[in-house]
């Protein structure tokens, strides 16, 4: 059962298979961030592919077509295999096509991949395994630009559901954890002490699997969008951002 709980302080948010705690004046917290990214995020680096991937295996890329415009994404097999072997098996069934992007909030990501236009959730096959840690230690992190899974509080529960990150979110990246029990763990650039069972959970991360090439503008027209409530979703579009295809770069 996927729950929405509305709170105006630091909640606990399930949302569409994204889990997060965030505080609701995430974005005032970070204005300073947000500004320190913003000329970074008008014009994105593109992705050096030169340690990625040897010159007779390129890496593999897809295009997002959707209504308001195309948004091309490098993905890195070797960093999270299985994330994108998952994420292009759904590439490849056609998944993805005529789904919404469902959740945005600027500054912070947009995220789509599972719902259609009527906010209905669209079956999935099994869930992948949460490789967010094998990402972080070959330096893929959940950094402006990226590409990464969403899921539930369950940190292998990961199915179809994607989002694109629009600012440095550290907070959701992997965490590694020290011996003992309890243990000390980041949240919100904050120290707290967690049971290690818990800790364990809270620190696994979210897996960033590729990052935007080309098409930022279309993510930046995205993530500005008017945003309201639809049933028990909050973030949503006013207007529909539908994704037309999602398909290979030959």
């Amino acid at each position: 059962m996927r729950v929405l709980m509305k709170h105006t302080q630091a909640a606990s948010i399930f949302v569409c298979g994204l889990f997060l705690s965030i505080s609701a004046a995430w974005a005032q917290v970070n204005s300073q961030t947000t500004e320190q990214t913003a000329a970074s995020s008008a014009s994105l680096p593109v992705v050096t592919s030169q340690t990625e991937a040897s010159p007779s295996k390129p890496l593999p890329k897809v295009k997002i077509k959707t209504t308001v415009g195309d948004i091309v994404l490098e993905l890195y097999p070797e960093k999270a295999p299985k994330t994108v072997e998952n994420f292009l098996r759904y590439v490849k069934k056609g998944h993805y096509n005529k789904t919404i992007f469902h959740r945005v909030i600027d500054n912070f990501m947009i995220q789509g991949g599972g719902l259609d236009a009527k906010m209905s959730e669209k079956p999935t096959d099994a869930a992948v395994i949460n490789e967010a840690g094998k990402a972080f230690e070959q330096g893929l992190k959940n950094d402006i630009g990226t590409i990464a899974m969403a899921r539930m509080q369950d940190p292998n529960s990961a199915k179809a559901q994607f989002y694109i990150n629009v600012n440095n979110n550290d907070f959701l990246n992997y965490q590694p954890i020290g011996p003992g029990d309890p243990v000390v763990v980041m949240k919100n650039g904050d120290p707290i002490t967690l049971p290690r069972s818990r800790a364990l959970v809270f620190a696994a991360g979210y897996t960033p699997f590729g990052k935007v090439t080309e098409g930022w503008e279309t993510v930046e027209k995205i993530k500005g969008v008017a945003t309201g409530e639809s049933g028990i979703y909050q973030n949503v579009p006013n207007k529909p951002i539908t994704i037309i295809s999602v398909q290979l770069v030959k």
